[in-house]
């Protein structure tokens, strides 16, 4: 089987669809990526590639096809659109040039936001003949409106109408989340619709001796930890007020480990508040995070209070069930019912200051064996739901059955 992967991001940018090509590779398909100059999260054009040549490497035996892209810079929303179309514009011109005298099979387009980097894909089809699959990640357009990025009602429609050509023109449409299969069968046919969720991250799975924690303070302390992007979506001001109330007890602390667009407006307020017991740890290799998991006393994650997120399952909740940790969980619906059903922590609404107020206590006052059995739990739930080698082997089965209905 030929794979065209479709990504704005991949590697050396720190991604999930890094390890899924990989598995996919090492299961005997020949996979090709097409994908932009790496320049995330920093918004600089990593050392060594340049945003305006189009070029080609070799990584774990696959061709990673590169196309002009400008980087994203310093978070200004004019700036993110400039990125956002410049992949959707040189992937769209010079792919076909990069993809000539390639056979094609399957496209494949990992669809995290933004989601009109399937629009090449789109192209690309018809010109190789090839099948389609878009597997969403996010819900556009309600995650634009959501995050408050987009608010024009016009600019949101003509968004809906171009995620519906999306939709409408892929063989099938894969969704992380059951909860994503209604809203995004309001944009093109149910029986396309596809449950596929995601699995953790190959260096939280296969760690055999996980490397000394960058960040030896965890272990002092009831270290509370959240990993990953910190934006708009991930309600830092929840965390913030939760450890403003909770600042009367010295050996609790949090630890926020990552960067985003609110990095500097959550430092700032850190020290507006004169708040200690709450640390920006920074950004760490996906290398690193094992011993970071295995050094917590719990791992928390947080979205805002919109319907849209309710329906999502943020990536790292897989991640934290697979690290075999105690999980915080301040969000609602289906993040939180994977959470509950795993029986591998406690939840309370998103927003929820006082539950996550509450849950805080409730888990430090548990005695260790009571939490190490909630982290058992996870690690269980993880591996009957989520455990990679399986996960891979389904997606290479729904890529034949989807050649073979083309074929017979």
């Amino acid at each position: 089987m030929n794979l065209l992967i479709v990504s704005q991001y991949f590697w050396p940018e720190s991604f999930r669809i890094n390890d899924l090509a990989r598995r996919v590779s090492g299961e005997g398909v020949n996979v090709t990526v097409l994908t932009g100059q790496p320049n995330y999260p920093e918004g600089k054009v990593f050392s060594g590639y340049s945003w305006w040549q189009t070029n080609s490497e070799s990584h774990d035996g696959m061709d990673v096809l590169r196309v002009p892209l400008v980087p994203r810079g310093p978070g200004r929303a004019v700036r993110l659109i400039a990125n956002y179309l410049s992949f959707v514009f040189g992937a769209s011109i010079l792919g076909p040039f990069l993809m000539r005298r390639r056979p094609i099979d399957v496209i494949f387009v990992y669809g995290i936001s933004p989601i009109l980097q399937a629009v090449p894909a789109v192209f690309l089809k018809w010109l190789k003949g090839a099948k389609l699959v878009v597997w969403v990640q996010d819900l556009w357009p309600e995650s634009l409106e959501a995050t408050g990025f987009v608010k024009n009602r016009l600019a949101l429609s003509l968004v809906g109408w171009v995620v519906k050509w999306i939709y409408n023109h892929a063989d099938s449409v894969f969704v992380q989340s059951e909860a994503f299969i209604e809203p995004v069968a309001q944009f093109c046919s149910r029986d396309k619709i596809v449950y596929y969720p995601n699995s953790a991250e190959d260096a939280v799975t296969s760690a055999s001796s996980e490397p000394e924690c960058p960040i030896p303070d965890l272990k002092q302390c009831f270290s509370v930890v959240f990993a990953g992007a910190l934006g708009t979506a991930q309600a830092l001001d929840v965390i913030l007020d939760a450890a403003e109330r909770l600042k009367h007890d010295e050996s609790i602390r949090f630890f926020l480990v990552g960067h985003g667009s609110r990095s500097e407006w959550t430092r700032g307020q850190i020290e507006a508040r004169h708040l200690t017991n709450i640390v920006m740890a920074g950004r760490y290799p996906v290398e690193a995070m094992p011993s970071v998991f295995a050094s917590a006393s719990a791992l928390l994650v947080t979205l805002t209070d919109d319907p849209i997120f309710s329906k999502t399952v943020p990536s790292k909740v897989q991640s934290y069930l697979a690290a075999g940790r105690p999980i915080l969980g301040c969000i609602s619906g289906e993040g939180a019912r994977v959470i509950n059903a795993a029986q591998a922590g406690l939840t309370c609404n998103a927003m929820d200051v006082d539950g996550l107020v509450r849950s805080v206590e409730t888990l430090y006052r548990m005695s260790p064996d009571e939490r190490e059995a909630l982290g058992k739990n996870g690690r269980r739930y993880f591996e009957n739901n989520f455990e990679s080698h399986k996960l891979t082997t389904e997606l290479i089965d729904k890529f034949r059955s989807i050649i073979d209905v083309a074929s017979a």
